[in-house]
């Protein structure tokens, strides 16, 4: 997976999970050049941002979100590009105009496309702002050149080649967030990278060696969002033989705790924001009594913590929440690659019946009529 070769096997996921630290100063370069222009759309006032795409570009926006929100000084919301389709006017819901930031790999998923031209019509004077991997793909094709528009286009190294997305997930939540004028410190969050890939190996075998038929993944504020990229990850490298359930850490406990069974490995990601991360301890703490010391994984800085495994994933100082979380994801995604390979399945295609695919299939754009509007 990187220098030390410790992972079995050369596959694309492992390089592309490998390259993160590297390409995060990439990113950074595509975003600065790109400032000019984006400044041009972030400085209109009054503006509502929606931050738009599907599956684990969806989460990219949950994991940005709060953040942007808190350093913007107004609200930001999440709302995944399927939701906008099948219920374009909920995401319209006064007349203040809209600037959506749309996440893709791709740009080829139907519904990225679709929530994109809806909302447009839908918006009187929106501006658009796509962070994507292909300039080639019909998303940056449809908006470059817009006077309405920005297409900030990443490296190409960062447009994974794997099923899964792994850098382009990172590399698309430290696009936004750089996007918008949060200081990430992307050089020092790039080392802390690199020193969390050394020990991932270790970490990830112990917990595929438990050989668990369920990860749960808890994770507070920007984490959810993590949290549910995390599952995610789990289902697509394991083809579903090891589900992934996420949630948060206080949410977990109405019903959605029922899941846990002797062969369940719970994940809670500890956040880096002190009053939220005491929530995250009390969850673990309880999650050891429920399941024993060995079937609790706690990942971040945990000193101090006793009582279940830990995984050391430290934050540079100053880093947000959110930009934690490109940390943390690679204990997510690196777990998801050991389960993968211990049970046989090729993680470069988990499903090569087509069953499921890199970009989306089979999804049909329904017309939305004008008369739908009034």
């Amino acid at each position: 997976m990187h220098s030390s070769g410790r992972w079995p096997g050369d596959s694309r996921t492992a390089r592309e999970i490998g390259q993160q630290p590297a390409t995060w100063l990439r990113v950074a370069d595509a975003v600065r050049r790109a400032r000019p222009e984006i400044e041009r759309l972030i400085g209109l006032p009054g503006r509502r941002i929606v931050l738009t795409g599907a599956g684990t570009s969806a989460f990219v926006g949950e994991v940005v979100a709060r953040d942007l929100a808190r350093h913007l000084g107004r609200p930001v919301e999440a709302i995944a590009s399927t939701e906008i389709v099948a219920d374009p006017l909920a995401a319209v819901v006064d007349d203040r105009p809209i600037l959506l930031v749309s996440f893709a790999r791709s740009g080829n998923s139907p519904e990225s496309v679709a929530a994109a031209d809806l909302l447009h019509r839908l918006s009187p004077g929106l501006r658009h702002l796509v962070i994507t991997c292909d300039p080639e793909g019909r998303l940056a094709r449809r908006w470059s050149g817009a006077a309405n528009a920005v297409v900030v286009s990443l490296p190409d190294e960062v447009n994974d080649r794997g099923f899964a997305m792994t850098s382009s997930f990172t590399g698309m939540a430290l696009a936004a967030l750089l996007a918008f004028g949060v200081d990430v410190g992307v050089e020092a969050l790039a080392r802390a990278g690199s020193a969390v890939l050394e020990g991932a190996a270790d970490h990830a075998s112990a917990i595929s060696g438990a050989k668990p038929a369920r990860l749960v993944f808890l994770g507070s504020g920007p984490l959810l969002g993590l949290a549910r990229e995390a599952a995610l990850k789990c289902l697509e490298l394991t083809r579903g033989e090891v589900v992934g359930i996420a949630d948060s850490a206080l949410g977990f406990r109405h019903g959605p705790k029922s899941v846990l069974d002797e062969r369940t490995i719970a994940v809670v990601f500890l956040s880096t924001d002190p009053y939220a991360r005491q929530y995250d301890v009390d969850i673990a703490h309880e999650l050891v009594r429920s399941l024993g010391e060995e079937r609790v994984v706690v990942v971040g800085n945990a000193t101090g913590f006793g009582g279940a495994r830990v995984w050391p994933v430290p934050s540079p100082p100053g880093v947000p929440v959110a930009g934690y979380a490109l940390l943390a994801v690679i204990a997510a995604q690196t777990t998801a690659l050991a389960c993968s390979l211990a049970l046989g399945v090729t993680p470069d295609n988990p499903f090569p019946d087509g069953e499921v695919n890199r970009v989306v299939q089979g999804v049909v754009i329904h017309d939305f009529l004008p008369s739908e509007v009034d």
